[in-house]
């Protein structure tokens, strides 16, 4: 890595080194560990292949996510930047199933 800013995360007893920029350790923590339970609920429930659960756990969270911005009140304009995030989501799910130790998350 360029700037020498990386973490070590743990998801499904597999660990990555990944980007972090100064003080978002803790932030980057705790998503990793949400991942990682949500990854295994949905591997609990008997679904098979990294894959299927890395997308069934980002396809759960996605919609907790539109729930709570339509509880607040809060979804107009941000088609883009759900675009967006859903894009790095699919890089990050693609970089996990190829196994490359190190994957770019920025908040």
């Amino acid at each position: 890595m360029s700037d020498g800013h990386s973490l070590v995360i743990h998801i499904l007893d597999k660990e990555y080194r990944v980007a972090c920029p100064p003080g978002e350790q803790d932030n980057l923590l705790r998503a990793a560990r949400y991942l990682d339970n949500q990854m295994r609920e949905v591997r609990q429930a008997n679904v098979i292949g990294l894959e299927r659960i890395a997308i069934m756990a980002a396809l759960n969270m996605s919609h907790e996510l539109l729930e709570a911005r339509e509880q607040l009140g809060d979804d107009s304009g941000n088609d883009e930047r759900i675009q967006g995030l859903l894009s790095r989501l699919d890089n990050e799910i693609r970089a996990f199933e190829e196994g490359h130790g190190e994957t770019s998350v920025k908040p």
